[in-house]
């Protein structure tokens, strides 16, 4: 008996799988039992399939909230130990400039302190090292501590000894090399963590996969739930509405109209076939009388459409016509085989053609008349092959041509649709000189500047770093360009010097110009302390790439000293 059970459970199966297998390719022979229970089961799944993308969202999410804390407090150490390691420098630096014993007393305390939260802040990165940075991070915590102890025993030499014993140890290459293996380390470093935050990004990709995964499955089960309702609203009572109404229909003479629901296998699309034999039948009464009125409607129909194709043509014809003739430029098209389809007035004018040359002429008609008038020097035929390739190609081309009588002609070539090929050409004779002079002009302007006496240096006034110097400045600053462009003053000279600058900056950024000189005193890093006269001007505004000021510095050293 469990045989028997289990072999008519099976042809069961196999029947509706058929059915379904028939109503995929369109044809619907289940019945309204049978689709409700299949939405049912397919709501099931993908109620199923929700709950695990739900698992998989939360576990994303939890590993996606370590990585990018740990990636972030990470880079925040880095960052932190590269600020700590320029201070340090910069406070040794101090110790270098400094013959006061007090103010050196200031600088190596800072130094000291920094040293020690430089140390602290390698202890606490420790715990956010990987399997990825841990070799890394070994060879850097111990460059860490040689650079911690080389800037103590700076600091004693400083102290103890004076200046000098303490830039004689801090200027040498061992210094240099711990510092340069350091940058590199820590570049490193940041690029594991940039690495790791990428990992984490990856990771929030995947939960913004599976978090559209959930809202898909949602839909499809919100789907599934009214298409359930659907199913029994148009399988059963709208459908037999929808019959009910087009029988209707059939009985008040409209037999045109259509039965709906004649595909159907139940009892439904029966129905539907029997209404549709009864409209037929009273469809056959009028056949002959409509064949014939119809056949009188599509011959008016079609002479209307004609004449109105005929004047759309025209219209079309005329307006392309005078779009043509109203360009600035010369425009001349041609077919697959080089002959002219059309071209303007301003394309005969540029090469003097005569009325003789119309569409249809061919191309080498045009370049024969050149030759004649001396316009082309070229080898007629050679070009005309030339066109044709490049035709034949279809690629669009743009390029120059001298004339022989000076002018300057700009040629854009481009195929057209359904082939042949459409050349606008520009006289540009005019536009290159002009280039011509302002190139001229502009070499002239860079000669002058570059060779007065005056020194002149220019600033972007957004970050306050040197983007030019004359030959005159370079001597004055006793620096080359090399070594300015792009540096900042607290990068090139003390810190005095610099916040005179940076101060300068601010009064000339409040006042637009300072054109009555300024005297100043400053100490340069390689001439030693000098008085120079500076007037300076802003060129642009605040919210321009362009903004910069302008110095124009006078070094009056030598003539003070010698009026003294």
């Amino acid at each position: 008996m469990d045989a028997t059970a289990l072999g008519s459970g099976f042809g069961a199966g196999t029947k509706f799988l058929k059915k379904v297998v028939r109503f995929v390719r369109g044809a619907d022979t289940l019945t309204v039992a049978e689709k409700v229970y299949s939405i049912a089961g397919f709501l099931a799944i993908v109620t199923t399939f929700l709950l695990v993308m739900s698992i998989q969202s939360v576990r994303l999410q939890t590993t996606y909230r370590h990585m990018h804390a740990s990636s972030a407090a990470a880079a925040i150490n880095v960052g932190r130990i590269n600020a700590l390691i320029y201070a340090i420098v910069m406070e040794s630096r101090g110790i270098y400039m400094t013959a006061d014993h007090g103010k050196m007393k200031q600088f190596a305390d800072g130094l000291l302190r920094r040293n020690r939260e430089l140390a602290e802040a390698v202890k606490s990165m420790e715990k956010d090292v990987g399997d990825d940075d841990a070799e890394l991070f070994a060879s850097f915590r111990q460059r860490i501590t040689q650079f911690i102890d080389f800037r103590q025993e700076l600091v004693r030499r400083g102290v103890e000894i004076s200046s000098a014993a303490a830039r004689e140890w801090g200027d040498n290459d061992a210094n240099r090399t711990v510092r340069s293996k350091l940058n590199s380390d820590i570049e490193a470093l940041e690029r594991i963590y940039h690495q790791r935050a990428r990992e984490a990004d990856e990771l929030a990709n995947e939960n913004r996969y599976a978090a559209a995964y959930l809202f898909a499955l949602g839909l499809a089960a919100l789907i599934l739930a009214g298409l359930n309702v659907i199913v029994m609203r148009s399988s059963v009572v709208g459908a037999l509405a929808e019959i009910t109404q087009a029988t209707d229909r059939i009985a008040q003479g409209d037999v045109k109209s259509e039965v709906p629901h004649l595909r159907r296998h139940d009892e439904i699309g029966h129905l539907a076939r029997a209404v549709q034999n009864f409209r037929d039948a009273v469809a056959r009464i009028f056949e002959l009388e409509e064949l014939e009125l119809g056949t009188a409607q599509a011959r008016d129909a079609a002479m209307t459409e004609r004449d109105k194709f005929n004047d759309k043509y025209q219209a079309n014809k005329w307006q392309l016509s005078a779009a043509i003739n109203s360009m600035p430029q010369g425009l001349i098209m041609l077919d697959g085989k080089a002959n002219v389809v059309a071209m303007n007035a301003n394309y005969r004018r540029i090469y003097n053609l005569p009325e003789t040359i119309q569409p249809g002429s061919t191309l080498e008609e045009i370049l024969q008349h050149r030759v004649k008038s001396g316009l082309f020097s070229g080898d007629v035929t050679k070009y005309v092959g030339a066109v044709r390739d490049r035709i034949a190609m279809r690629e669009p081309t743009a390029y120059e041509i001298s004339l022989n009588d000076g002018r300057i002609i700009k040629i854009y070539e481009r195929p057209m649709d359904g082939g042949g090929w459409v050349s606008v050409q520009e006289d540009v004779t005019e536009q290159r000189q002009r280039q011509r002079i302002l190139e001229r002009m502009e070499r002239f302007l860079a000669t002058i500047i570059e060779n007065v006496a005056e020194g002149i240096i220019a600033k972007d006034a957004r970050n306050l770093r040197y983007v030019f110097v004359n030959k005159a400045a370079e001597k004055m600053i006793g620096m080359s360009r090399g070594e300015l462009i792009g540096k900042t003053a607290r990068e090139l000279f003390s810190v005095e010097a610099a916040e005179l600058i940076e101060r300068r900056d601010q009064q000339l950024l409040a006042q637009r110009q300072q054109l009555e000189p300024i005297i100043d005193t400053i100490d340069n890093p390689v001439r030693g302390r000098r008085v120079i006269c500076a007037r300076r001007i802003q060129v642009g505004g605040a919210d321009e790439e362009s903004h910069m000021f302008v110095t124009m510095v006078e070094d009056r050293t030598e003539s003070m000293v010698a009026a003294a």
